[in-house]
């Protein structure tokens, strides 16, 4: 085993979705936000994320996020200075925070993110122009007239990717090294659309175009093992991570907790995954649908032999 990490990785776990945020956003507890962003500092995370938005089990109205931010970021940057990560479709709160932020203490900071189908496109390439700020670029929405739509290919993700590129540079005065393109990651064992496969696919396409040298990669992590047996998510989880690393990924939204690093090449998750995408490549003749409930099977058969 190797423990090479050739990703940055960004901390998730300042985010509503995770009990440990949710009891401090419940409480308003400025310390145990520190704390976890302590912890994930400590881990070598090397960016934080702050979402601090409503999860389905939980409404969050948006002036009570403007409320406690003025409170929540100079805590977080006090506890480390390890650069935040901004989360959040709304401009007005990224313009809140990037206002708040002392970027004196923690560098560059991230905004998380423009895509396709995000309001006021303009206006946020303008705030992340204003602030310099690095920038997360969905390329797993497409442009269309009036806005955006899921891509289904890797072309699509690929032609998204240009188009983001493009944008951020010309409307936001961004370098390549200062983007981050987030194909999208759906979870591996439901994935009957073959969106795995397309993220992988599109990742060679730009590492293969020159005018995108030097952008970055990025992908939601904890979304791949989503449904799995908790005692083989970090395995799963980094077995993915080896096979995205060879396709170009160089960042990770993920968990610091766990030990997420490159695994051998041999190594018996790399393989089943590995094979798992393989069968959820359609044959001739075949559907895509087809081939995921194939792939779908390989990641059932993978929770057997864990068992065993």
């Amino acid at each position: 085993m190797s423990n090479r990490r050739p990703f940055k990785l960004i901390g998730e776990l300042i985010n509503n979705s995770f009990a440990r945020a949710a009891k401090a956003w419940k409480h308003r507890d400025v310390a145990a936000f520190a704390k976890l962003a302590r912890l994930q500092a400590d881990l070598g995370a090397d960016f934080l994320t702050l979402n601090i938005d409503g999860t389905q089990s939980m409404r969050v109205r948006p002036e009570e996020m403007y409320e406690f931010l003025p409170k929540l970021i100079p805590a977080i940057q006090e506890a480390t200075h390890v650069p935040i990560a901004f989360d959040n479709p709304s401009i007005e709160f990224h313009r809140r925070c990037l206002t708040i932020y002392d970027r004196s203490k923690s560098g560059r900071p991230i905004l998380n993110s423009v895509a396709a189908s995000r309001h006021n496109l303009d206006d946020m390439l303008d705030l992340v122009r204003e602030h310099d700020t690095m920038v997360i670029g969905m390329a797993s929405e497409k442009f269309v007239e009036g806005g955006g739509a899921q891509c289904l290919s890797a072309d699509d993700v690929y032609g998204a990717a240009q188009k983001l590129v493009h944008l951020l540079r010309e409307k936001a005065s961004r370098g390549n090294d200062q983007i981050i393109l987030d194909p999208g990651l759906a979870p591996v064992g439901a994935d009957t659309y073959g969106l795995v496969n397309m993220g992988l696919d599109a990742m060679k396409m730009i590492r293969a175009d020159s005018d995108l040298a030097g952008v970055h990669i990025s992908v939601g992590l904890t979304n791949f093992s989503f449904g799995m047996p908790k005692s083989i998510r970090e395995s799963v989880e980094s077995a993915y991570l080896t096979l995205a690393a060879q396709a170009g990924l160089d960042f990770v939204l993920g968990n610091p907790e766990k030990k997420l690093h490159i695994l051998e090449h041999d190594d018996r998750h790399v393989r089943m995954i590995a094979e798992a995408l393989d069968a959820g490549r359609p044959g001739e003749g075949e559907t895509q649908e087809d081939a995921g409930f194939r792939q779908a099977a390989k990641i059932i058969e993978m929770f057997t032999h864990h068992e065993d």
